[in-house]
């Protein structure tokens, strides 16, 4: 190799037309190694490079440096280095190295992580997310850091700002399996449990041939939620992995047996099987969440009250519900009101509570521009999927593969005929 010195003249010198990056490109990856041997020596070189101009070798050299051991002292400034580099490099530069501008980006996690500073980090990553990406439709390996920094630092709101992008284009399906458990986590925290719901329900049904850790944990809190926005936990749909069908309530047993008592509506059931299985939701953080499960029978019981009685007292409430008085029944259907959850007035002089029917009569110009605009994003999304349907029917690896198996059926259907003639 030639020298440093040598390497960073040529990057100050072939950074300028796609030509001269290319050939730029070939002569740093022949310098990978030697670079990775000197780590400890290249950030004075940084210095002599503009990220913005000379993007792809600034990168070399910082993935090199980030690779060697980075101390306590160095850190800050090599976490300032990065944050300017994501600022100011171009995306058309990275994206002929990604693997190293996310081996950067992910040593930079790591280190703002160790600092106990997440938050730092935040706005840097969504960055490189957005650099990284060739369109907002592709899921890359930062988004679930990026969304990790985001839970470590309580900040749920930042991490909408990718949850709510349509994802089709999936490289590796870990990163599809962190994106929507972090996902769900983060609308758990905003107590979006509709939006949480459907990106843990990603998780457990998506394709996999063996039961991972992170769908397992997923489908803890896949229970819970349902159970608190629905009252009960849906069966597996058909498209359900086998691997998950048959394994997954084997390592979610003290959230099973929680999701049956709660469909006994038995408050004091539920009570014991927390109190009985409380320090195996602590080891999991979700004792929390299996509390606002417990709140949540209440108001279920409440609702199941609904669909029976069009006058009730609060006394009654009170014990169908199995509340301690008739002042908290007062309170838990104020705040269901409230929320919209239940449509009713209350007599304060008599203590009575009459339920009504839904208000909504669907023809507000509110309502209409809802309707609409849901409207226009099913097309949209119909329009999408032909799409990817067309491609998927033309790509060579899917036509191979259907082939094999069609072949395989037709052989093995003939050999089951031919038996039956001999």
């Amino acid at each position: 190799m030639e020298s440093i010195e040598v390497l960073v003249a040529h990057i100050q010198g072939l950074s300028r037309s796609p030509d001269e990056v290319s050939h730029l490109h070939s002569l740093l990856k022949q310098s990978e190694d030697a670079l990775r041997s000197h780590a400890a020596r290249l950030a004075p070189f940084l210095s002599q490079l503009d990220p913005s101009i000379h993007t792809l070798g600034y990168l070399f050299l910082l993935e090199a440096y980030s690779s060697g051991s980075i101390s306590g002292e160095e850190a800050s400034g090599f976490l300032l280095t990065v944050v300017e580099f994501i600022n100011s490099c171009s995306a058309e530069q990275i994206q002929l190295a990604p693997e190293k501008f996310i081996s950067v980006c992910k040593s930079f996690k790591d280190q703002v992580m160790q600092l106990g500073v997440p938050m730092q980090g935040i706005a840097p990553l969504w960055m490189a997310v957005r650099k990284l990406q060739t369109s907002t439709e592709q899921l890359t390996t930062l988004h679930s850091d990026y969304l990790l920094l985001c839970l470590l630092a309580k900040c749920y709101k930042a991490g909408l700002s990718i949850l709510d992008d349509d994802i089709f284009e999936v490289d590796h399906p870990r990163d599809h399996f962190l994106y929507c458990y972090y996902g769900g986590m983060i609308n758990i925290g905003l107590k979006r449990f509709e939006k949480a719901l459907a990106c843990l329900h990603n998780v457990v049904t998506a394709p996999m041939t063996t039961l991972n850790a992170i769908c397992v944990e997923a489908y803890k809190k896949y229970i819970l939620v349902s159970l608190i926005l629905n009252g009960q936990v849906p069966s597996f749909p058909k498209y359900t992995s086998s691997a998950a069908h048959r394994n997954l309530k084997n390592y979610t047993q003290p959230y099973v047996d929680l999701a049956n008592f709660y469909a006994s509506g038995k408050f004091s059931e539920l009570e014991a099987c927390i109190q009985t299985n409380q320090e195996k939701f602590l080891s999991d953080s979700n004792l929390g969440l299996v509390k606002q499960v417990l709140s949540s029978l209440y108001k279920r019981n409440i609702q199941r009250l609904t669909q029976t009685y069009l006058t009730l007292s609060l006394q009654d409430i009170a014990n169908v519900a199995q509340l301690n008085n008739p002042k908290e029944a007062e309170m838990h259907v104020l705040q269901m009101i409230q929320d919209g959850e239940i449509f009713a007035t209350i007599n304060q002089k008599d203590g009575m509570v009459s339920f009504h029917e839904d208000p909504e009569q669907y023809k507000s110009c509110g309502m209409t521009e809802h309707i609409d605009f849901s409207i226009q994003r099913l097309m949209a999304l119909s329009k999408k999927l032909s799409s990817l349907d067309d491609n998927l029917s033309c790509d060579p690896q899917y036509l191979s593969k259907v082939g094999k198996e069609r072949q395989k059926f037709d052989f093995d259907e003939f050999d089951s005929v031919s038996h039956k003639f001999m």
